[in-house]
């Protein structure tokens, strides 16, 4: 069952939406700390991760079409977060956040998705992404620990080493941990028909200036724009591409 959020009226079936993830800086900055100390990264996810979320709102919904009662006119009063709410990222980011810091973990005051504990010694760290976590450290002990005691409190999938997150690719073995967007890229080609495109070494033709042809003919918008999108994100792991990337994204309808 899933809610008509777009229904709602702000300040009176919702306030705060907002729920915080993971920025890609500190995905990589926890590759980077993991690969530098041999430990290995492993991934959670969490089933239907919103229903978990606790309403602080009073919210009712009628009841779903086709299962009304003739001549019945109740409607529900909702005690959990359904999906379309507008509040219901943050509710679940509320519940997710109180039960880690319950397990004795700090919150990272600049990164309010990234999680530490320490233990004489022993490390575990875990950042959240809406219903997907990763954890590292160099205790196995903490990590069953950490596993048994989500499984026990939502219903969680053990995803094992971490090897596909957000669209990235992440290899794990003896030589480090490297990531790539592999499958993403080829994704990119086949979605606007680029897959037989003659490929070249250098991301944008050198001595190429690109300027505004008031006189030329449009383009669609909504297509080129979906293909800088497309691109923007290709940056996670392709940071070499920022330039040309950027420099494209300037010329959103006319180009010469």
């Amino acid at each position: 069952m899933v809610a008509k959020g777009y229904a709602q009226q702000y300040g009176i079936d919702y306030n705060e939406v907002f729920a915080p993830v993971a920025r890609w800086d500190t995905i990589r900055s926890i590759l980077s700390v993991a690969a530098c100390k041999n430990w290995n990264v492993y991934q959670l996810d969490v089933k239907s991760a919103f229903i978990h979320g606790e309403l602080i709102e009073t919210v009712y919904i009628e009841q779903p079409a086709g299962y009304q009662r003739e001549g019945d006119d109740k409607v529900y009063k909702l005690k959990k977060a359904l999906y379309g709410l507008k509040q219901a990222p943050r509710a679940w980011y509320s519940k997710i956040e109180a039960y880690i810091c319950q397990e004795n973990f700090d919150k990272c005051p600049h990164e309010h998705t990234l999680f530490v504990k320490h233990i004489e010694g022993k490390a575990l760290i875990v950042s959240l992404y809406v219903d997907d976590l990763i954890y590292t450290g160099n205790c196995e002990e903490l990590f069953e620990e950490f596993k048994s005691s989500m499984k026990k409190n939502f219903d969680m999938t053990d995803m094992g080493k971490m090897r596909y997150f957000l669209e990235v690719e992440v290899t794990q073995n003896e030589k480090g941990i490297f990531i790539h967007q592999q499958k993403y890229a080829r994704e990119i080609l086949s979605k606007f028909g680029m897959e037989d495109c003659n490929f070249v070494c250098n991301p944008i033709v050198p001595g190429n200036k690109l300027m505004k042809n008031e006189g030329g003919k449009y383009v669609d918008a909504t297509n080129f724009k979906q293909i800088i999108g497309s691109l923007m994100y290709l940056l996670a792991t392709r940071p070499d591409l920022g330039y040309s990337v950027c420099l494209i994204a300037r010329f959103m309808g006319k180009t010469n």
